[in-house]
């Protein structure tokens, strides 16, 4: 059987070709054509068998944060910690809200990573407040339902309205949304085990919406809603069909939602969900770093492209788009943050070529001297510049006023000082993303 597949596959495939006697394929390297998403080359085989190093799935950061950082880091934890309210949210959207519950969540593991535990019950006292309306049903205005038309979870007011929510309730950006109340819930879960296991039914069925293996028919869920495993990342499109097929604009988002599960498997010890988490969010980076992060010399797209964009805006199966969803193509700043939020010791790999970081933030840069660019949106090319020029990065985001809805200065300052030596060793390095899990 003949079998094409894209560069990414074939990635895997060789490294496993390498290491492997029992798969009986001929990759035909000569027999090939471009397409937009790369060449595409001749596999012969009647079946073969894709292996991929999954990557780890940590609380906190590597290499931890600088002691001699904490102070800085605990005086702007206390203000952040002090602004928690549930009573003063006025969004009801499942996604400005989940972002709200992530960025608590940051908070209180930000909280362990420099030793000063006494924030903790407060956060979470909000992680409650916030999280258990949505599990229970009782929260005013929204909520999550069951489809039984289509095996899936949608919110109360995406039910009645296709445009609210961001189309939730025509299954877009269902592991967008729904990764961010996993993110909420695995911390919680870590932090109160006694909550976690009253509430993990709910916490499996969020879970279970977008990430399901099972491949019985009668199961609740559909199998794998957003992921695809040929081309082995996610969609975020829903039921709309679109001329240029299905779209994703943000993979660091959809990093995000296996990274959450992943995380909800260590809180409850369930080393299989943990597994399929990490290995989902490890092909999730693959594919974000071949086709959305586009880098120099790399061949994939055309000179053209590669020299006008350093990121892709949407990708669509059939075409690249340079603008978002929500901006256009000059917003460099919004190009940049949609595939960098949220921000999390799982970005350092997302980000690992320090090279085309370098990059993409000097293509960026000059777009922050136009009107009107918002303070969150410079506070995570700031966090980026941060990686190969940390006190510029670090003066910079002192000097923000403002922060993206999902993210605080706490956060910021917690990356910035985590980012170790210049000469510290990534990728299969002395700091190998890939390898044993971690607590």
């Amino acid at each position: 059987m003949k079998m094409f597949l894209t560069d990414l596959v074939l990635v895997i495939l060789f490294v496993l070709l390498s290491e492997n006697d029992y798969n009986n394929v001929t990759v035909l390297n000569d027999f090939k054509y471009k397409s937009i998403d790369g060449d595409l080359v001749g596999v012969v085989g009647d079946s073969w068998i894709l292996k991929s190093d999954p990557v780890s799935v940590t609380w906190h950061s590597t290499k931890g944060v600088k002691e001699e950082s904490h102070d800085e880091i605990i005086s702007v934890l206390l203000k952040d910690v002090d602004g928690l309210n549930s009573s003063v949210i006025t969004t009801n959207s499942s996604y400005f809200y989940g972002k709200l519950i992530a960025r608590a969540a940051r908070l209180a593991l930000i909280a362990e990573e420099v030793c000063f535990l006494d924030v903790i019950p407060k956060i979470r006292k909000f992680l409650k407040e916030t999280i258990e309306p949505w599990l229970d049903g009782t929260f005013n205005g929204n909520g999550f339902l069951y489809d039984r038309k289509w095996g899936g979870i949608v919110t109360k007011q995406g039910s009645t309205d296709t445009g609210a929510d961001f189309g939730f309730g025509i299954y877009n950006d269902h592991h967008y949304h729904l990764g961010y109340f996993l993110y909420g819930i695995a911390v919680l879960a870590k932090i109160d085990p006694i909550w976690g296991r009253k509430y993990k039914p709910q916490a499996y069925s969020l879970m279970a919406d977008f990430m399901n293996l099972s491949r019985n028919p009668n199961s609740n869920y559909t199998r794998l809603r957003c992921f695809d495993l040929f081309k082995l990342h996610s969609w975020a499109g829903g039921l709309t069909e679109f001329g240029d097929g299905r779209n994703q604009e943000s993979t660091s988002e959809a990093v995000n939602a296996y990274y959450s599960a992943a995380l909800m498997g260590l809180a409850y010890g369930d080393t299989h969900l943990v597994a399929i988490g990490s290995t989902l969010t490890a092909l999730e980076i693959h594919a974000a770093q071949m086709w959305w992060q586009v880098k120099g010399g790399d061949n994939v797209y055309d000179e053209e492209f590669a020299k006008d964009n350093k990121v892709a805006g949407v990708l669509w199966a059939n075409k690249r788009d340079s603008g978002l969803w929500f901006a256009p193509a000059d917003w460099k700043e919004c190009r940049l943050g949609i595939q960098l939020l949220p921000l999390l010791p799982i970005s350092e790999a997302l980000f690992s070529n320090v090279d085309y970081v370098k990059e993409l933030v000097e293509w960026t840069l000059p777009a922050l001297n136009r009107e009107g660019v918002g303070e969150g949106w410079k506070g995570f090319v700031y966090a980026l510049q941060g990686v190969y020029e940390n006190e510029s990065g670090l003066q910079k985001i002192r000097s923000l006023n403002g922060f993206d809805d999902g993210n605080t200065l706490t956060n910021l300052l917690w990356w910035i000082h985590s980012r170790g030596n210049e000469d510290d060793e990534f990728g299969h390095g002395k700091h190998c993303w890939y390898g044993n899990y971690c607590h």
